[in-house]
């Protein structure tokens, strides 16, 4: 749902069009806290933790937003000792034009925020993954002349329910014979790199997805 959201495609259109200059790096954080032992988030033998969960959203959008793949990721993983789940997780992906870094966790205060750092400038999602649908979601464009916000601007993506939307692109998609909006092979190259991040916190190595 993330991709077909707008404030996504708003700020892939933003760097593409190169207002932040060449992107260089992408910092993602995003958290909750859940202790639950019944959800599924903690049960480890149904794919539960903070990689599979939440970590997925910053490497789909890094890759999403880079417009490549990945070619070496680190990984640190902390598991929590009842549940054996990864609670807290952070990793790195080297690209081939830059850097992702990103830091998941299902046991630290709720919050979610996306950056993008260019040459010239930086763009920021206030609420990336989690999109509201009863109020406007917002971008922010700094164009780097200070680092106490001089030069930070908003953009106001107006009201949408980014499931509706995600599943509109789907139905033209079948109605009209077009590509689907995020193919399977776009999942698969994400499961790769999420494996990668469980084998290079296992090895203390970077590995390949």
């Amino acid at each position: 749902m993330v991709k077909t959201h707008p404030q996504w495609l708003r700020t892939q259109e933003l760097i593409h069009k190169g207002v932040i200059g060449e992107l260089r790096a992408i910092v993602g954080a995003f958290s909750y806290f859940n202790r639950d032992p019944a959800n599924v988030r903690n049960k480890a033998e149904w794919g539960g933790g903070g990689l599979m969960d939440i970590g997925c959203y910053p490497i789909t959008m890094s890759r999403f937003i880079f417009g490549e793949e990945p070619t070496a990721v680190a990984g640190l993983i902390e598991r929590d000792p009842e549940f054996k789940t990864d609670r807290l997780s952070s990793a790195i992906l080297e690209f081939p034009s830059g850097q992702s870094v990103f830091t998941c966790s299902t046991q630290a205060v709720p919050y979610q925020r996306m950056q993008f750092l260019g040459t010239k400038g930086r763009v920021e999602i206030e609420i990336p993954f989690n999109a509201p649908n009863d109020r406007p979601t917002r971008i922010f464009i700094d164009d780097g002349r200070d680092v106490f916000g001089g030069g930070i601007r908003t953009e106001t993506i107006p009201v949408c329910d980014q499931y509706t939307v995600q599943g509109d692109a789907f139905s033209r998609a079948i109605r009209e014979g077009s590509e689907a909006p995020v193919p399977l092979e776009d999942a698969i190259a994400n499961m790769a790199v999420i494996e990668a991040i469980f084998l290079a916190a296992e090895s203390g190595r970077w590995e390949k997805p």
